[in-house]
């Protein structure tokens, strides 16, 4: 279920890597396995997008509840106008409408660049409808 709206997600897949997006509130969830696969098949040096997710503190308490654990997400800083939601427990990323296209605008290179262009070539449709 999706943790912001409640509705159920749909699952996308790409070179073997499965993403649950909600359709609804357009939000996206995204495993930390998942993230760490991404990283492995772009064959990239760790960069700052994962050393942000590992030692940033996390921020305050969101109403929104972790899909796998239930615990409430915490906001985490990642980059000058990108702020995601993070389980406390690590069991991944939660991405609001829009927030992914801060992503692939925000980075550019290195691992930075392969998560972004991962979620570009993966919701690219959702990426289109927001520009335009």
């Amino acid at each position: 279920m999706c943790p912001h709206c409640q509705k159920a997600m749909v699952i996308f897949e790409l070179e073997g890597i499965e993403v649950d997006h909600c359709l609804h509130c357009r939000g996206t969830w995204l495993d930390s396995g998942e993230l760490d696969h991404l990283i492995e098949l772009a064959e990239v040096n760790p960069g700052c997008f994962t050393d942000a997710l590992h030692q940033a503190k996390k921020g305050s308490k969101k109403e929104i509840c972790c899909p796998r654990c239930n615990r409430n997400l915490h906001s985490v800083h990642i980059h000058d106008d990108l702020e995601l939601d993070e389980c406390p427990r690590g069991h991944g990323i939660w991405f609001d409408q829009g927030e992914i296209r801060r992503l692939v605008e925000s980075f550019k290179e290195g691992e930075e660049g392969a998560v972004a262009s991962f979620m570009a070539n993966l919701l690219k449709s959702e990426l289109a409808s927001e520009t335009s």
